[in-house]
């Protein structure tokens, strides 16, 4: 079997996963739930990327447990939206 260097192995988390997560844990508690409250506003319009977000915080807040891709589209939209 050929393995495509530029493909994730598997389980194996994406290597900027840790950048990510970094930045979500140095965003203290209330900024979590100011952004919590500003992706259910929009989640009510049916907004896809609100709704997704809204919910990875919600399991962030609750300890469960987080998949790399969502960690990395929370931080990068939060990111995005601070610094456009």
């Amino acid at each position: 079997m050929t393995i495509n260097k530029g493909t994730l192995i598997g389980t194996e988390p994406h290597p900027a996963v840790d950048s990510a997560a970094d930045f979500i844990v140095s965003l203290s508690q209330n900024e979590l739930y100011y952004w919590q409250s500003i992706f259910a506003s929009c989640a009510i319009e049916h907004n896809r990327l609100a709704e997704v977000c809204y919910h990875t915080i919600e399991r962030l807040l609750n300890k469960d447990p987080v998949s790399d891709r969502y960690l990395l589209g929370l931080a990068w939209t939060i990111k995005e939206r601070c610094h456009p």
